[in-house]
């Protein structure tokens, strides 16, 4: 893949006016690269190299007119999927609208992304997709079947496509960043976080700008792809 200068080399990133997309927009624009920064309801704060991007994941018409932006602009390299939500309810509670929802922006949205982006990213000589899913994914969670169903199921795209985009020179890694505090846990209770802190080894939570930072990085790496990254320090049992 032929080198790209800070001018050129551009990322687009999927829900970039949250708070975990906030710091993304934030650590890429400060390590020299243009953000196209997806946006669907609210505009992303404005920053120098930042170019808010209009962009409904769960639309295909929506991710069709972005791409046009996108293509239009030079030097795509990555794509962060990081744009998610969550409607958590125990399985009795829970109604098909907020199964759908959780379903259509969570897995739908990075298969709709992922399919619009590697062509051109293809056609650019490769680049990488960034994949953003969650320990949910990995092991389940109370009152999360529709989250812990859709991460799970984008760990596994992430890794089909790895399989099928490697031969265009497309890296595809899944991260999993673990509990934040940002707008998705700010109806956590004081006392749920601490039980998450204390789930770590760590026993403290993981900061968004170290995931920032740990994607930025990813991005470097020429030869690592279909893997899965989790940022916290949650252990878990091989199985």
């Amino acid at each position: 893949m032929p080198a790209l200068d800070h001018q050129t080399r551009a990322v687009l990133i999927t829900g970039a006016a949250g708070g975990l997309g906030q710091e993304l927009t934030c650590g890429f624009a400060a390590a020299g690269w243009r953000v196209l920064a997806g946006y669907h309801h609210q505009l992303p704060p404005a920053a120098t190299g930042v170019q808010p991007v209009r962009l409904d994941v769960t639309d295909t018409a929506s991710v069709a007119e972005a791409f046009q932006t996108v293509a239009a602009q030079p030097g795509l390299a990555a794509v962060v999927n990081n744009a998610g939500l969550t409607a958590d309810q125990p399985l009795w509670q829970l109604g098909e609208a907020e199964w759908d929802r959780v379903q259509q922006v969570n897995l739908r949205g990075v298969f709709l992304v992922c399919r619009a982006a590697a062509p051109l990213l293809a056609a650019r000589g490769g680049g990488h997709i960034l994949n953003l899913s969650s320990h949910s994914g990995r092991v389940g969670a109370r009152g999360q079947a529709n989250y812990a169903a859709a991460k799970a199921g984008v760990i596994g795209l992430t890794q089909s496509l790895a399989r099928e985009l490697g031969p265009q020179n497309i890296r595809v890694n899944a991260v999993l960043p673990g509990v934040l505090p940002t707008p998705m846990t700010a109806g956590l209770t004081p006392e749920q976080l601490a039980a998450f802190a204390r789930a770590n080894a760590l026993n403290r939570l993981n900061d968004p700008a170290e995931v920032a930072r740990f994607l930025v990085f990813l991005t470097t790496l020429a030869n690592v792809s279909g893997q899965v990254f989790q940022l916290d320090s949650r252990v878990t049992p091989w199985t």
